[in-house]
C-alpha cells in the first residue's frame, strides 16, 4: 500500500479561483474543527491573493485571520502560498522585508510554505527559502508548469534539482492552468522521484478537465500529495473535487484513507454557504476549455471576466484570449501565474481596449521588460522591448540586489498607525491599502466591500464607449452655442439634452457630465473659449475646455492615486509643466498600479479627482493647457 495524501485548498486557492477570494473568516470558523479532523495532509488557508483582498475589500486583518484559524486547527498543518521575492504582492520586495514577512508567517501559525517564482528564476527563491528554513517551516519549493517552446522536461528537472540543493523539504509541480496531461504527469513525477529523492506534491486545476486523470497517473508514478477542494468549490477554474478523487483511489494501493461521509458533511456546509452568499459553482465552459490555447490559469480567468465587466467590455473576452498568447510570446513565454499572469493579462486587455498594441503600457509591464521580476524564460522580442523601454538595457542581476532595505522606512512611514510588526510588514507590501485600513480601524469603522460607499456609478457600454459620430455631434453643438454667446449679450446659457447638462458662460465654457468630456477624448478640434482659462481645484470636478486645452481621461475603471505611495509627493500639481510621456498619476486596476502618462505637453490647470477616488472609463482626470 502506498496511500496518496491530500491537501485541501478550499480556504485559499479554491475560493480565489471561483469566488475572487471573497470568503471571510466568519465563513470559515464554523467548519474548521471538522476539516481538522478529516485527515488531510495540510490545509492551504493563506497567502496568494487572500492577503490584500482581506485589507482591500473585506475589512479584515489577514494576520488576525491566520491566528483565528490556527486556534481552531490543532492537528493539521497550515499551508500558505508565497510568490518568492514578491511574497503576497505583485512586485519584488527588499530582502529584509522578505525575511521579516516569512518569520511572521511562521510565528502566526503557518507550518508549510509553498514558494514559487513566476519565471522559475531560482535566484528569486533563495532568500525566502532560507528565511522559511530558519523560521522552522516545511519548505515546499515549486516548479511552475506551463507549455511553450522553452519549457521542456529538461528545464523542469534542472529547476527542481537546483531547488533540492537549496534545501527544499518537498517539490511541488504547480500546474496552475490545468495544462498537465496525464501522461506528462506520469513522466515528470517519475523523473522527480527517481532523481531528487524527496517528497513530490502535485497541484493542478480542473479548468481543462484533465486534472483527475493527471492525479491518477501521478499516483502510479509515485506522487506523495495532491491538491483538491470540497465539491461546492471544485471544478471549473478550481481544483478537482476531493470526493471524486477519494472515490477514484478507493480499493487501490493509493487509497487516501479519507472518509467520504465526513467529506460530504463538510461539503454540505460549503454548499449552504455558497447559496447564502450567492457564489457561483465551478463549471467548465468552452472559454475554459480553450486553456490549451490561451493558457489562462484558474485564478486569472475569473478575474479577467470581472475586469472586463468593470471596463464595460465583457463581450470582448474572446479578443483578449486571442491576444494573451501573442503578448506572452512577445514577453519571452512567462508562465501565466501571479504576478506574470496579471502582467500579461492586463497588457492584453489594454491592447484590445485601446485598439493599438502597447499604446498603453502599465508600470509593471515596463518593470518586467527591464528585468525587475527576474530572467524571462526566453528573450523578450527586441522590437517590443524597444517600444516599451527604448534603448534601456534590461537588468542582468537578481532584481532584489538593486533594492534598498525597506523595513525601517516602512516603520517610520506608518508610525502612529501600526500597532504591531505585522502591521508594519502589511504597510511595507501594500502602503496605500494598508494605510486606509489602519485609518479606518483607528476610527473604529472598518468598511467591507458590500457596505463601502460607491463614489461613482459604473458607466455602462453605451455611456462610456461613445462612437466618434456621437462625439462629433456633441462637440459641434457646443461650438455653435459658444459662438452664439460670443456674438450676443447673453452671459450664460444652461442646456440639458439627452441627459447631458451643459453650462456655458462667456469667457469660460465648462462641461458638467462625463459623456461630453469622454467625447473630448476623441481627436477633434477643441471647443473655442477665452484664451485665459482659470485654474481650479479637484473639488470643483468640472473640466474647463478651451481652445488651447486637452483633457487627460482614465483609460480604465480603477482607483486614482496622485502619488506613488502615501508619503511620496504627487506626480503633478496645478501650475506644473508636464512633458509628453511624463507620469501624471496612477490608476490601480486589474491588480496592477498603472502609471498614466501625459500625451501632451503643457501646464496642469485642473486636477479633477481626489486621491483614492474610484474613476470610470473615460472620466476626466486632468486639464492641460497646451
Amino acid at each position: 500500500m502506498r496511500p496518496v495524501k491530500i491537501t485541501d485548498t478550499t480556504l485559499r486557492d479554491a475560493h480565489q479561483s471561483l469566488w475572487a477570494t471573497r470568503m471571510r473568516i466568519d465563513d470559515m470558523l464554523p467548519i474548521l474543527k471538522e476539516m481538522d479532523e478529516a485527515g488531510f495532509f495540510s490545509l492551504e488557508v493563506w497567502g496568494g491573493a487572500t492577503f490584500d483582498v482581506c485589507l482591500r475589500f473585506l475589512g479584515e486583518d489577514p494576520w488576525e485571520r491566520l491566528r483565528q484559524i490556527k486556534r481552531q486547527v490543532k492537528k493539521t498543518p497550515l499551508q500558505m502560498l508565497l510568490r518568492a521575492q514578491s511574497l503576497v504582492g505583485y512586485q519584488h520586495y527588499p530582502d529584509d522585508v522578505v525575511q521579516e514577512f516569512v518569520t511572521l508567517c511562521v510565528k502566526n501559525g503557518i507550518d508549510i510554505i509553498r514558494i514559487f517564482d513566476a519565471l522559475n528564476d531560482v535566484r528569486n527563491m533563495v532568500v525566502p527559502m532560507e528565511a522559511a528554513k530558519k523560521a522552522g517551516a516545511h519548505v515546499q519549493a515549486s516548479v511552475v508548469y506551463t507549455v511553450s517552446p522553452v519549457h521542456t522536461v529538461k528545464h523542469y528537472l534542472e529547476v527542481a534539482t537546483e531547488l533540492t540543493k537549496l534545501g527544499a523539504d518537498s517539490i511541488c509541480i504547480k500546474d496552475m492552468a490545468g495544462l498537465l496531461t496525464p501522461y506528462k504527469a506520469y513522466e515528470l513525477v517519475s523523473l522527480f522521484k527517481k532523481e531528487l529523492g524527496i517528497m513530490v506534491h502535485l497541484h493542478s486545476h480542473y479548468i481543462g478537465g484533465m486534472a483527475v486523470g493527471a492525479y491518477l497517473k501521478a499516483a502510479e508514478a509515485g506522487v506523495d500529495v495532491i491538491d483538491t477542494a470540497s465539491v461546492p468549490l471544485a471544478f471549473g477554474a478550481s481544483q478537482p473535487p476531493v470526493e471524486t478523487v477519494v472515490r477514484a483511489f478507493q480499493e487501490s494501493d493509493y487509497d487516501t484513507g479519507l472518509d467520504l461521509r465526513e467529506l460530504f458533511h463538510i461539503a454540505k456546509y460549503f454548499e449552504d454557504l455558497r447559496k447564502s452568499r450567492g457564489f457561483d459553482r465551478g463549471v467548465t465552459r468552452i472559454t475554459d476549455m480553450r486553456v490549451f490555447e490561451h493558457q489562462v490559469p484558474g485564478g486569472m480567468i475569473s478575474n479577467l471576466v470581472s475586469q472586463l465587466e468593470e471596463q464595460g467590455a465583457l463581450e470582448r473576452i474572446h479578443e483578449v484570449l486571442e491576444e494573451i498568447p501573442k503578448v506572452r510570446a512577445d514577453l519571452g513565454y512567462p508562465p501565466l501565474v501571479t504576478p506574470a499572469s496579471q502582467i500579461v493579462g492586463t497588457q492584453a486587455v489594454l491592447n484590445v481596449l485601446s485598439g493599438a498594441r502597447y499604446k498603453l503600457v502599465p508600470a509593471e509591464v515596463k518593470a518586467y521588460v527591464r528585468g525587475l521580476y527576474g530572467r524571462p524564460p526566453a528573450p523578450v522580442d527586441l522590437e517590443i522591448q524597444k517600444k516599451i523601454i527604448g534603448d534601456e538595457e534590461p537588468l542582468k542581476v537578481r532584481p532584489a540586489d538593486n533594492l534598498q532595505p525597506g523595513l525601517a522606512k516602512a516603520q517610520r512611514d506608518c508610525e502612529g498607525l501600526a500597532r504591531s510588526p505585522e502591521d508594519v510588514i502589511s504597510y511595507a507590501m501594500f502602503p496605500q491599502i494598508a494605510k486606509k485600513f489602519f485609518e479606518e480601524r483607528q476610527r473604529g469603522v472598518i468598511s467591507r466591500e458590500e457596505t463601502r460607499e460607491v463614489k461613482s456609478t459604473k458607466v455602462n457600454k453605451e455611456s462610456s464607449l461613445w462612437s466618434k459620430e456621437d462625439s462629433k455631434l456633441n462637440l459641434q453643438e457646443i461650438k455653435e452655442l459658444i459662438k452664439i454667446i460670443d456674438e450676443t449679450e447673453i452671459s450664460e446659457l444652461n442646456l440639458e439634452s439627452d441627459g447631458v447638462k451643459i453650462a456655458i458662460r462667456k469667457g469660460l465654457s465648462s462641461i458638467a457630465s462625463v459623456p461630453v468630456t469622454a467625447a473630448a477624448r476623441v481627436a477633434e478640434p477643441p471647443v473655442q473659449s477665452a484664451p485665459n482659462v482659470e485654474t481650479t481645484s479637484a473639488k470643483e470636478a468640472e473640466p474647463v475646455i478651451g481652445e488651447n486645452t486637452e483633457v487627460i481621461t482614465a483609460p480604465m475603471v480603477g482607483t486614482f492615486y496622485s502619488a506613488q505611495s502615501p508619503e511620496a509627493a504627487p506626480f503633478v500639481e496645478i501650475g506644473q509643466i508636464v512633458k509628453v510621456g511624463q507620469p501624471v498619476c496612477i490608476v490601480e486596476a486589474m491588480k496592477l498600479m498603472n502609471e498614466i502618462e501625459s500625451e501632451v505637453e503643457g501646464k496642469v490647470i485642473q486636477i479633477l479627482v481626489e486621491n483614492g477616488q474610484p474613476v470610470e472609463y473615460g472620466q476626466p482626470l486632468f486639464v492641460i493647457e497646451k
